[in-house]
């Protein structure tokens, strides 16, 4: 089994991983670890060493409890990352986020992939 990725085409034959790269300073899988563009990118180059098919990148924390993200800082957070990533990394970029706005900036930067943990319930998504 295969699935497109905009450009690219994941082998589904056999499991895949899905590096998970928050640029949150809240997140709970690592505490905002990688909040500078270096280190993300750094974080990055890492997960595609060890073997990761699919980069995910979120700009939100979705944990119990966590504060809302203002749109423009989503953006800020993901859309540069994705854009280094996709310029310097052969990997499929999924995008971690339930905003439209962020879904339709981030495929523009280089995202193939849409993580919502919300399934596109908000409206334009």
């Amino acid at each position: 089994m295969k699935l497109r990725c905009a450009d690219r085409i994941l082998d589904l034959s056999s499991p895949q991983v899905m590096g998970v790269l928050n640029v949150t300073p809240d997140s709970f899988s690592d505490g905002g670890d990688y909040a500078s563009l270096d280190a993300a990118l750094f974080r990055a180059q890492e997960m595609v060493s060890q073997g990761v098919a699919i980069i995910d990148v979120g700009g939100e924390s979705t944990r119990p409890g966590a504060a809302t993200v203002a749109l423009q800082q989503e953006l800020d957070r993901v859309v540069p990352l994705i854009e280094c990533i996709a310029s310097q990394l052969d990997i499929c970029i999924s995008v971690d986020s339930s905003r439209p706005e962020v879904m339709l900036a981030a495929q523009a930067a280089g995202a193939h992939l849409i993580n919502d943990v919300r399934a596109l319930q908000r409206d334009g998504a």
